[in-house]
């Protein structure tokens, strides 16, 4: 694996570059009414899908450690887990259901394949990240997904401010609601960092099931309030020209690989940290185990 991260490494930086040149490009057409200034629009967006994902991938790995605490408890959770996958997938393509919640413009096979995911993540995360390492994929996906949420609420207002005429609109439900995802899982890597309580990873845990309940009010905030922000253009009804849309779906892919590429190094520095600290723990614990031999020695 070691020798495939240059690789990978060399890969996402033709594609990044690659990326830039197609957003900064003439052959990218400019909006009709922003002019170029939307073009930062490949670089916000795609940092938000990146961050949205990384945070579904802490939910689903904070579930795991939640879980793993009995293992009535695992398995009760996965038949859960299977349960929302199938129940979703019928209820979505039920009439009544389609007409009454379905929102305008998505399509229910899209809805269903979101709902599979639920499942289909979290066995994967099961089968590749066992034991401890699932807590070790939680951390890590936090800190990249915040790198990334950060740049969404850095990106905004630079967005915003030619085309809104503010930098910040204190009553937009997406900007709120985004902040405030930015502050719990701020909060979250607070908690992992200076909490020393045994019960750690599971407050951690819990605290992020929490938050990843707000990633659905941030997406879905555009559908049901009336916001500065337009009206959604992909999965809402909304067209967007072809060539800015390639471009976009690059620049996400481009964004893809840099952020996996994070998160693997990440992880790895995790994993050898807490090798080292469960070291020095044992250490320090047969130093403490040996002192008391030596009085006993003398009073034979």
């Amino acid at each position: 694996m070691k020798r495939l991260f240059p690789i990978l490494a060399i890969l996402t930086t033709i594609f990044l570059a690659y990326a830039l040149h197609l957003a900064l490009g003439k052959d990218t057409p400019t909006d009709a009414q922003q002019g170029d200034v939307y073009r930062i629009i490949f670089y916000h967006v795609p940092s938000a899908w990146t961050a949205f994902l990384l945070f579904f991938i802490n939910f689903i790995a904070s579930i795991q450690c939640l879980a793993s605490a009995k293992e009535s408890t695992q398995r009760a959770a996965k038949w859960i887990v299977i349960a929302v996958g199938v129940i979703g997938v019928i209820v979505t393509y039920l009439p009544q259901v389609q007409q009454q919640l379905v929102l305008k413009g998505m399509r229910p096979s899209a809805i269903a394949t979101t709902v599979l995911c639920i499942p289909a993540f979290y066995f994967l995360v099961g089968w590749l990240f066992p034991g401890d390492r699932v807590d070790v994929l939680a951390l890590t996906t936090a800190e990249v997904g915040v790198v990334f949420c950060t740049i969404v609420l850095v990106t905004g207002p630079i967005w915003a401010r030619p085309v809104w005429g503010i930098w910040w609109a204190p009553g937009d439900i997406r900007l709120t609601s985004t902040l405030v995802l930015w502050l719990i899982y701020v909060s979250y890597l607070i908690l992992r960092k200076f909490s020393s309580s045994a019960q750690t990873q599971m407050l951690a845990a819990a605290l992020a099931v929490f938050g990843a309940l707000d990633v659905p009010l941030v997406y879905f905030s555009i559908w049901f309030y009336r916001t500065q922000h337009p009206q959604p253009v992909i999965g809402g009804g909304g067209s967007m020209d072809p060539r800015m849309l390639h471009v976009l779906l690059m620049s996400w892919l481009a964004f893809l690989c840099f952020a996996f590429l994070v998160c693997w190094s990440r992880f790895r520095l995790e994993l050898l940290h807490r090798e080292v600290e469960a070291a020095h723990a044992m250490e320090s614990l047969g130093g403490a185990t040996a002192k008391p031999s030596i009085p006993l020695r003398r009073a034979q």
